[in-house]
């Protein structure tokens, strides 16, 4: 069940984390939250499900109220995933504090998205959902489709923001 949910989040993300903003937050949220409950709680995997579609829930609610609070939040969550990711792909997990290489993620993650929002967005988004579909096909140690698929998520989103700017610029 879980492959299926990352497999397509992952999906999702890699195509359009940035015009579904409030699903990328709540990607993060259901990441952060699924993560937290298998860390914490030796409960079955069906109650970190759980747990992780209703924190993706409130942070997709949180992301359509209060979007700049929630992108920042988003940023973080998603930096700091993606950083302890490239961590075990490197297999230098063994060596990192795990907490610190989140929250220097998170701190990247935060600065991208407030100085660069829309290529913060496809950035992290792309990372993200990269992250997702090779942790749901057990290809943590396979770096070359990793960055396949985040130069696909770049690509596919870039294109699409320069064809909405290119749109707005003939409308005005």
């Amino acid at each position: 069940m879980l492959t299926l949910i990352n497999a397509i989040l992952g999906g999702a993300l890699l195509v359009a984390g940035r015009k579904l903003f409030w699903l990328f937050v709540a990607a993060a949220g259901f990441v952060a939250g699924f993560q937290l409950t298998t860390r914490f709680f030796q409960g079955p995997e069906g109650l970190a499900i759980i747990v992780g579609l209703v924190a993706g829930a409130v942070f997709a609610i949180f992301a359509i109220f209060l979007q700049t609070i929630a992108i920042g939040i988003a940023g973080f969550l998603a930096g700091g995933y993606v950083l302890q990711t490239l961590i075990a792909m490197l297999g230098l997990e063994r060596f990192a504090v795990t907490w610190l290489i989140f929250i220097i993620g998170g701190i990247i993650g935060v600065l991208l998205v407030s100085f660069l929002f829309d290529w913060a967005i496809i950035t992290l988004s792309s990372l993200a959902g990269a992250a997702l579909v090779v942790e749901a096909f057990h290809l943590q140690r396979n770096g070359l489709i990793f960055l396949v698929l985040l130069v696909a998520g770049v690509i596919i989103q870039g294109a699409a923001l320069r064809s909405e700017e290119r749109r707005e610029k003939v409308e005005e």
